[in-house]
């Protein structure tokens, strides 16, 4: 499929991708909605330095001014983390924010979509959307996994966002025939905390085994994407016993504020941070840059695949 007219691919990208060479695409809502400046600026240039150490190309996906960015240079990307009127971009609008000239963060389904026009294959994030707790009444279910479901790019996470009802996420996941493969563990991660209730689907050990397993795939004729649920670092984690109440606590204002749709995520992260004191952010920026690390060196495995 040919990109949109309205697509730039930063230089070091076209050239890497051009070449063969492993790229990892990144999202922007973290830089628009996660956290203010200029921390934003400064998480987002480290994460794509530690890419870049692993080998790989780092692409920041945005769109600017109705322009599809494959790939940010330092100056845009600082510009972006200024922008006080940037929208949160999934597959339903990431096209009218293109049309209609606005800039925006692209969130996990609309940086896949990104990720795979540009020819992308590995995706780094801190967490997936899924289904919301309480969705049997609200239907709040995230676009991510009906993404994961139908876009071929391996997105390496902490899991969903503990904030989510992990075990419903897991089911939709599984209906939808999208393999959820855990890295060194056999529980499933929940965000801040290295384990949940749920077991891991699937496990791998090694970014190799885990490229292969997108090669069989590929080879199979099998669509869709591949969730990598990656436990933030041990000394980064905030035990899933002392989260939960935080998260219900949370829940329980968004509830009594008539919190909904779009503004619940956004509204229960920022509610956490101010009930751990801030330690949220510290466990989110980790488990971001563990991420990242982990999918570059996914990304190094599958352009060796490639070669074979």
């Amino acid at each position: 499929m040919p990109l949109p007219q309205a697509t730039d691919i930063h230089p070091p990208v076209a050239e890497a991708l051009a070449a063969g060479e492993p790229v990892v695409a990144l999202e922007s809502t973290i830089i628009t909605h996660g956290m203010p400046w200029p921390q934003n600026n400064q998480m987002a240039a480290e994460v794509e330095e530690i890419i870049a150490e692993e080998g790989a190309v780092p692409a920041t996906i945005a769109v600017m001014d109705g322009r599809l960015k494959i790939g940010l240079s330092g100056p845009e990307r600082e510009a972006l983390a200024q922008r006080r009127d940037a929208l949160k971009l999934s597959r339903a609008d990431l096209a009218f924010a293109m049309a209609q000239g606005r800039t925006g963060g692209t969130t996990v389904a609309a940086t896949m979509i990104g990720a795979h026009l540009a020819g992308i294959a590995v995706f780094a994030t801190g967490g997936i959307g899924g289904v919301h707790r309480g969705a049997e009444t609200s239907f709040d279910i995230s676009a991510d996994l009906d993404e994961l479901a139908r876009t071929p790019v391996i997105v390496v996470s902490a899991g969903a966002k503990a904030i989510l009802d992990i075990a419903k996420t897991l089911e939709v996941l599984e209906t939808r025939g999208v393999p959820v493969v855990v890295y060194r563990s056999d529980i499933m991660p929940a965000f801040w905390s290295r384990t949940s209730s749920c077991p891991a689907p699937l496990r791998l050990d090694s970014p190799g085994d885990i490229a292969a397993f997108q090669k069989m795939r590929g080879a199979l004729g099998i669509s869709g994407g591949m969730l990598v649920a990656n436990p933030v670092p041990e000394e980064a984690e905030i035990p899933a016993e002392e989260m939960a109440d935080h998260i219900a606590r949370a829940q329980a204002d968004a509830a009594a504020e008539g919190i909904a749709g779009k503004a619940v995520t956004p509204f229960l992260l920022a509610r956490i941070f101010e009930l751990t004191g801030g330690r949220s952010l510290t466990t989110n920026i980790a488990l971001v840059k563990n991420n990242a690390r982990l999918a570059a060196r996914i990304a190094v495995a599958l352009a060796a695949e490639r070669s074979v």
